[in-house]
């Protein structure tokens, strides 16, 4: 179950919402195998000035910035990681974005630091 938080200008969010969390969640299905109803997007829209991000970072040509940030349990290998970037970049440049301007984080943590509702096996 990733929890995807998403903060993006919020004229992007206002035309694209829906399209972005669809995009996000086809490559969380598609890389790390969720069930395509486990969907926990946040959105966190942001006027102008609010997202900052360095420009040239890593070589990167940056005109903007679309943070994801991926919080999840640690049980993924690293290339489904890697598949679940690849694949995210490639769904939300297929809207309009460009994937140099998407930034994705991930944080991990255990099973026992879920509640969806529930305590797990209860």
């Amino acid at each position: 179950m990733p929890l995807a938080q998403i903060d993006l200008d919020r004229t992007l969010m206002e035309q694209k919402k829906t399209e972005i969390s669809e995009g996000i969640q086809k490559a969380f299905v598609d890389a790390l195998d969720s069930p395509p109803d486990d969907k926990f997007h946040i959105f966190r829209p942001h006027d102008d000035g609010e997202l900052i991000a360095d420009p040239g970072f890593w070589g990167v040509e940056r005109r903007s910035m679309l943070a994801i940030q991926v919080t999840m349990v640690h049980r993924y290998p690293v290339d489904a990681k890697l598949e679940m970037y690849r694949q995210i970049a490639k769904n939300l440049e297929e809207l309009g974005i460009r994937h140099q301007d998407i930034f994705i984080s991930i944080v991990e943590n255990g099973f026992e630091d879920w509640y969806p509702g529930k305590i797990r096996g209860e």
